[in-house]
């Protein structure tokens, strides 16, 4: 692609994000879903205009690794850490329960074989925490019990996705369970994300001390951002999804995060009120590209709406794909019946993380054309229903 051509495609995606996302909002939609359909609307889907591409790549990836910066600097650390057990509970069950109704399913009722049933049923158990923690924050419900309980099980889902997909990945090659490298890769993960956050902390603490000595303009963007890129290298060197490092990142410079040993590295307000300050608008530049590259990505031209066979297994796992992840919220004690609704609604959303199951499988040759299509429509449906119940339903949780 030439240069003047990618100049472009960039302004049409951020263009027609921003008028979507202004007029899906003016009637009550989630902006987040206009984002979605400028992907679609540009993308192979309906006009062919924009195809997928690795710059726009890259450009998509910084901006959900800078979206979970911003939700680890807002997020309270404390709640997050009380949350924690409710958390696992739902990650946990969200990712089992889809793993197994999806695997079970396609295996014994479809009769695919076993190599395409760990990638269907590996598609069921991700969690798009882009998609839900953007609907949060659209509604202002980010900071509520709920959304701590939310953002933490869609990180543990994140880990356990990523560990899931090494050990498919690896049995599908090789026809044998290899738990050794997956017992690696989830050693790797852990280690880092209890070693990010004292790093990340530490370091603040030397942003800070240089905070009111710089003498060039731009300071605070070009050290948060170098931060946040070093945090999302080492966490994908692990194995880990480079949104883990930046979200740790975020929580570690967050002023509700505490090291037990010292409070010499207590987060400096002023510090933290510029980082926010510089660094909105910069998220909001980047982010909707996402968000619109999550959009591309979906092609409904691969989809054979005329065919019975498609409808019967896409109804099957749309229905598996909700409920499986919905059955999770209701294993945890809340102070009503509607908390518990909207985490399971929550936790819904597959996006970008089921389309990199699915396309992992398209590409290793593992799943026939046929498969993948019908998963693509699972990923369209569960991406796009659940914003407008959040948006519809999450008026404020019980207390």
């Amino acid at each position: 692609m030439e240069v003047h051509d990618f100049f472009l495609t960039l302004f049409l995606i951020l263009i027609v994000a921003r008028i979507l996302g202004e007029l899906f909002a003016k009637y009550g939609i989630p902006s987040v879903l206009g984002e979605l359909f400028a992907g679609i609307l540009l993308g192979s889907s309906i006009l062919g205009i924009i195809q997928p591409n690795e710059i726009l790549k890259i450009l998509a990836e910084i901006g959900i690794i800078l979206l979970l910066f911003e939700v680890g600097l807002e997020t309270d650390f404390q709640r997050l850490k009380d949350a924690g057990t409710k958390s696992f509970i739902v990650a946990m069950l969200g990712v089992i329960l889809p793993f197994t109704f999806g695997v079970l399913t396609s295996y014994y009722i479809f009769e695919l074989s076993f190599d395409i049933a760990l990638f269907v049923g590996g598609t069921l158990t991700a969690t798009s925490i882009g998609i839900t923690l953007r609907v949060l924050k659209d509604i202002h419900m980010e900071n509520t019990n709920i959304a701590q309980i939310v953002i933490g099980a869609a990180v543990i889902d994140d880990i356990v996705g990523i560990i899931l997909l090494v050990f498919i990945y690896d049995f599908s090659i090789s026809h044998e369970a290899n738990f050794k490298h997956t017992l690696s890769v989830a050693s790797m993960v852990i280690m880092f994300l209890l070693l990010a956050p004292i790093l990340a902390k530490s370091l603040s603490f030397i942003i800070d001390k240089f905070h009111t000595r710089h003498l060039v303009p731009g300071y605070i963007p070009t050290i948060i951002i170098s931060l946040i890129l070093l945090f999302a290298y080492l966490s994908h060197l692990v194995g880990a999804p480079a949104i883990l490092g930046s979200f740790a990142a975020g929580i570690a410079l967050s002023r509700r995060f505490f090291l037990p040993f010292g409070t010499f590295l207590h987060a400096n307000e002023r510090l933290l009120k510029d980082v926010k300050t510089n660094m909105t608008p910069i998220i909001q530049i980047f982010t909707p590209i996402f968000f619109v590259m999550v959009g591309l990505s979906m092609d409904l031209r691969v989809i054979d709406f005329s065919s019975l066979s498609f409808w019967i297994m896409g109804t099957s796992f749309v229905l598996i794909a909700f409920i499986s992840k919905f059955i999770g919220a209701f294993f945890i004690a809340q102070k009503c019946i509607r908390n518990n609704v909207l985490i399971g609604i929550s936790m819904v959303p597959r996006g970008e993380v089921g389309l990199i199951f699915a396309e992992m499988g398209r590409v290793s040759g593992i799943l026939p054309n046929e498969i993948y299509a019908m998963l693509i429509f699972v990923i369209i449906i569960t991406t796009v229903v659940p914003p407008f119940l959040l948006k519809k339903y999450f008026k404020g949780e019980c207390v």
